[in-house]
């Protein structure tokens, strides 16, 4: 069986790394193409998970076991209704609903990080993969019997209930240190769980903690009453109630629907938030009508938008770049040639670091 195992690993981990790459450039005109680079990966993985379920399992492996058998499910259903809905380049819900999958397939991995080096090679960026003490104080982490709670959290966010939130703490976090936070705001009909999964690869070698919290209705409030606001700072104050806080280092930040509300909410006075990281939003009116982009000065913002973006045309970062300069906030701005409307998950490591670097 463990010989089984190892031979799965390796197709489904491949596979993995290639829907991650599919799902940062999924761009809706070039879907028979990124179709193809999930071809390659799925026979050898649909023959080393046959024998897998054809070979008998010690009690002692039966976790592990169902749970890869049900990664590796999920990972060919995800690949099939990709390249299902490739065929019609036009279904863009087909395409999505297809790589909302990943988030599912991350979860129900994650728990083999610390039994499997592989595994938990993967969950870091790829330039910490090789870093074996690191992967090694992790495995630690996660094992440890010390009553401190770290790794992935739910508070009321199953995926059909609306406004809780996930947090992930990093498992070499020594049960002291006062952390930085970033909460990170899905897009429009997305969820905190989900979006979640953008972020732990990022966040697992750093003690940074990162909340994903998931709107009260199907997007954020950008129109009308705010109903989030309020339940935002309440998430900060309840995760602070269990685990210090570095107030100097407060990052809101998010995806399209979250980055306009992470820009909206996050430049008014009074807010937690010391840093903001919008990627693929657009600058809301109300900032300008309501004065309060006045609130932007000294502000430091990290403005990431994709020349390829079909949704908010790339002209209206450059709009909001103005406004934001012309304000007065400490912006940096990355316009990414080759991203489309989807999460950069590859910059949060920049994000992160300029987060956390002392002269931000």
């Amino acid at each position: 069986m463990l010989d089984a195992i190892d031979a799965l690993l390796s197709p489904l981990l491949g596979t993995l790394e290639r829907v991650a790459w599919v799902q940062r450039h999924l761009f809706p005109p070039m879907a028979a193409q990124l179709a193809e680079q999930l071809r390659p990966g799925r026979e050898p993985m649909a023959t080393a998970l046959r024998a897998v379920e054809d070979t008998e399992c010690p009690d002692s492996l039966q976790f592990m076991r169902d749970r890869l058998v049900d990664v590796s499910r999920q990972t060919l259903e995800l690949v099939d209704a990709f390249m299902e809905a490739s065929k019609n380049p036009g279904d863009l819900i087909g395409l999505f609903r297809a790589l909302r999958r990943f988030s599912r397939v991350q979860e129900t991995l994650y728990p083999l990080a610390p039994a499997f080096d592989a595994v938990s090679r993967w969950f870091l960026d790829p330039q910490r993969r090789d870093d074996d003490a690191l992967v090694e104080r992790l495995r630690a982490g996660a094992l440890r019997d010390d009553g401190v709670r770290t790794g992935v959290l739910h508070a009321q966010n199953e995926r059909d209930e609306r406004g809780g939130f996930s947090l992930y703490v990093p498992e070499t976090w020594d049960g002291q240190a006062a952390m930085p936070l970033v909460m990170a705001l899905h897009g429009g009909s997305g969820h905190g769980r989900d979006f979640l999964w953008s972020w732990v690869h990022a966040a697992r070698p750093r003690n940074v903690l990162v909340a994903s919290p998931s709107s009260r209705d199907r997007t954020w409030a950008i129109m009308g009453e705010d109903h989030d606001g309020p339940n935002l700072r309440a998430m900060v104050e309840s995760i602070a109630r269990r685990y210090p806080l570095d107030r100097s280092r407060m990052l809101l930040t998010g995806m399209s629907d979250g980055a306009t509300y992470a820009l909206l909410y996050g430049l008014r006075d009074g807010e937690p938030f010391t840093h903001l990281a919008p990627a693929c939003g657009v600058l809301h009116p109300a900032l300008l009508t309501a004065g309060h982009l006045a609130h932007a000065t000294g502000k430091p913002i990290y403005l990431v938008h994709g020349t390829l973006d079909w949704m908010f045309p790339v002209q209206t970062a450059q709009m909001a770049r103005e406004f934001l300069t012309r304000a007065g906030a400490r912006l940096v701005y990355r316009e990414v040639d080759d991203l489309s409307h989807t999460y950069p998950r590859d910059e949060n490591p920049r994000i992160l670091d300029w987060l956390t670097d002392a002269s931000a």
